[in-house]
């Protein structure tokens, strides 16, 4: 069996468009593509790592700034994981990105990352 949990976080040099916002773009299933290629390596190297089972972009929204890009996630893992620990998962992201700046050539909002178990 497989839970989930939500995380969200803010790329501040990802400009967002009307595209972005539509499921069934070209544009919306490239970057979703892109944030899993950074997301899904960084939960592997976690303590969830071993009971990880994806992630599913649900949406990009519109941002503060012009340039800025909401992404909301789904991600699984396996319920052989005997407890969630959403507070250590969010330390573990914020560590591995620099301090919640960094997804490989992406740039975070600072205060963006939020883990919901």
């Amino acid at each position: 069996a497989v839970r989930n949990f939500t995380m969200n976080f803010t790329i501040t040099n990802l400009q967002f468009t009307a595209d972005l916002a539509m499921p069934n773009s070209k544009k919306f299933k490239s970057t979703e593509k892109v944030m899993y290629h950074y997301i899904a390596p960084l939960l592997q190297k976690s303590s969830i790592g071993p009971y990880f089972t994806g992630c599913k972009v649900t949406g990009f929204r519109s941002g503060r700034n012009r340039d800025d890009t909401g992404v909301d996630a789904v991600c699984s893992y396996n319920i052989s994981l005997a407890r969630f620990d959403r507070e250590k998962i969010y330390h573990e992201l914020s560590t591995m990105t620099n301090g919640v700046t960094k997804l490989g050539h992406y740039s975070l909002e600072k205060n963006s990352l939020y883990v919901n178990g």
